[in-house]
């Protein structure tokens, strides 16, 4: 699986919101989360679209998250930025026995995305090498955040 910046960003936008307990400005989140502003301005405005956020102007305003971090998974906002899946496109005869192993890597892909939630992510404690380095992040339920699948 491969994941855009724009996905990575969004992810991360929205990991920033479910932190906070108030609305965020779009200013703060670019700047923690390390995004260009208007580029910001635009991966909240498709979140806002796609209702996983509401907003309101002026100095109390902000950004805040539609629905409680523990519903609102992974994939929720993998498909808003990514789109819908492409289908595989099946192989030639000889390597056909490949077209089922990819339908299932996916359906194995979908199904962990679609069970981690925003919260389990802020949740997760940091996983460390054996030299005490971070290596990723393991969420309540065991899966490993950034992992790729």
């Amino acid at each position: 699986m491969r994941i855009s910046a724009r996905t990575q960003y969004a992810l991360g936008a929205m990991l920033a919101l479910a932190a906070s307990d108030r609305p965020v400005h779009a200013e703060r989140i670019a700047v923690t989360q390390e995004i260009p502003r208007r580029f910001c301005d635009n991966i909240l405005l498709q979140l806002r679209r796609a209702g996983l956020i509401h907003s309101q102007r002026g100095p109390d305003g902000g950004y805040w998250l539609a629905r409680p971090a523990k519903e609102i998974a992974l994939a929720d906002v993998i498909r808003v930025t990514e789109g819908a899946e492409p289908v595989i496109r099946p192989f030639s005869p000889a390597a056909a026995p490949l077209t089922e192993i990819w339908s299932r890597l996916r359906n194995h892909e979908n199904a962990l995305l679609n069970e981690i939630t925003l919260a389990d992510v802020i949740a997760a404690e940091p996983l460390t090498d054996e030299n005490g380095g971070p290596v990723a992040r393991r969420s309540s339920r065991g899966a490993v955040a950034g992992e790729s699948v």
